[in-house]
Order: structure tokens, then C-alpha cells, then sequence
């Protein structure tokens, strides 16, 4: 059975002033997978998501999300859409308890859907329900990032994107985030992740996309690039 497209760019080409940063990439996600970008820094990864949020916009070439062009649409209406962005570095609200934060994450919910919301979270990250009421910046990093992906499910989403979940945490709590990530395209969500480790991305990606300096120069299904020799010495230490 085919499945649908949540997400089609088509040629965006995106500028910091002279600089040309992402050079005319075109990619698809589909409904229920999860799609990686992997790449050394200063790629294009990060800058993608900022366009495909609408935070950067592209010169050229359309952004389509569930069959509609999204390209000139305001980044609060695009999350209203279903399209939502876990930033790099987190961006809880520090000041903010466990809850408020959750409870900011579903501002365009009904209000009978916060509660739901909130138990499911608490659900996925057992460790987020024992500080519920504790001040979200004095977390440790792996309970900020576990609380940034729960923020980001308040709001139902129809595609998560997540730049560099794992950055500046511990290995055996990225392996938990990874586990987390796994979970929720296995309960049916559909991810778009930006990860420099590469190899753990891989490990758990439908498939994937290779960008060097703004163009992408490889795509196939994760084990293929997992296999590739070139994938293997630029990016898996191999």
C-alpha cells in the first residue's frame, strides 16, 4: 500500500547574505517514517528545518506540507498545521515548571486534550512526571531534551522535526532518546531528524539524505548508507 506524502521540498536554495547555505535540495517523508539528514557541521541540516519552519525562507522552490504549499505560511500557523520543530539546544522555557512547559506546548489544543496530553507524556518519560513541578532549567540536559520532545507532542503533531536530539548528552541517554524516537514512529508518528551522530540516526531511520556544504549528495534507505563505503569513512568512523 503506497503511502502518503507528509512532506515534499522541492529545490529551496536559502542565503545568510552572500553565503549560499542550502543549494536547490529536494526530499521527501512519507506518513510513518522517520527520515534522517546526516552531515558534518555547517552542512545545511540545521538551516533545512529553519526553512521548512519557516523561520529562514527559500529563495526559489516550493515546501509542501500535506499537499499544501507552506512556503510563504507564518511559523505559528505552520505548527497549527500539524508541523512541528524540537530546536537544536532545546529552547525549554527555563523558568517554567515540567507542566507549564507542557502545557505551552499545547496552546493551540482544546482544553480537554491538555490533561490526555500531559499523562501520555508522563507515560513515555516516567522520569518528567517525578519533576512535574520542578523548574525546567534545573533539569539535567538529557530531562530538558525528554521534556523539549514532550513539549512537542502537546501539540498532536502530523510530523515532528528534531535537530541534533543528541547534542552535549551523555551515550547511554542518547541510546534512551533514540529509544524514545524509535517508539513514537512505532506508535505512528512520522520524524524528520537532523543528527550529527550519524551512525545512531542511521540505526533507527527508514531512510536517509548525505548533505555536504548545501547540496545532497547521497539518499537511499538507511541500510544502505549504513553499508556504503563512503558513508562508512566520511561520518561512521569505518
Amino acid at each position: 500500500m503506497e503511502k502518503n506524502k507528509v512532506l515534499s521540498i522541492s529545490d529551496i536554495n536559502v542565503y545568510y547574505g552572500p553565503i549560499h547555505a542550502v543549494k536547490g535540495i529536494s526530499f521527501d517523508v512519507y506518513d510513518g517514517e522517520i527520515v534522517s539528514l546526516i552531515g558534518a557541521n555547517g552542512a545545511g541540516k540545521s538551516t533545512t528545518l529553519d526553512t521548512v519552519s519557516g523561520l529562514i525562507r527559500s529563495k526559489t522552490g516550493s515546501i509542501e506540507f500535506m499537499g499544501e504549499n507552506i512556503s510563504s505560511v507564518a511559523p505559528h500557523k505552520i505548527v497549527a498545521k500539524g508541523l512541528v520543530h524540537v530546536p537544536e539546544g532545546r529552547r525549554i522555557f527555563l523558568q517554567l515548571t515540567v507542566e507549564e512547559n507542557l502545557e505551552m506546548g499545547a496552546f493551540l489544543r482544546d482544553k480537554k486534550d491538555v490533561e490526555p496530553g500531559k499523562e501520555r507524556a508522563f507515560r513515555l518519560f516516567p522520569r518528567l512526571e517525578e519533576r512535574r513541578k520542578q523548574i525546567a532549567g534545573t533539569l539535567s540536559g538529557g530531562e530538558q531534551q525528554m521534556l523539549a520532545i514532550s513539549r512537542a507532542l502537546m501539540s498532536d503533531p502530523k510530523l515532528m522535526m528534531m535537530d541534533e536530539p543528541s547534542m552535549g548528552l551523555a551515550p547511554i541517554i542518547v541510546e534512551q532518546v533514540f529509544e524514545i524516537i524509535e517508539k513514537l514512529r512505532d506508535d505512528g508518528h512520522t520524524i524528520l531528524l537532523v543528527e550529527q551522530n550519524a551512525k545512531m540516526a542511521l540505526s533507527i531511520s527508514d531512510r536517509a539524505y548525505v548533505l555536504e556544504t548545501g547540496n545532497i549528495t547521497l539518499s537511499g534507505t538507511a541500510k544502505e548508507l549504513l553499508e556504503s563505503d563512503s558513508v562508512r569513512k566520511a561520518y561512521l568512523g569505518g
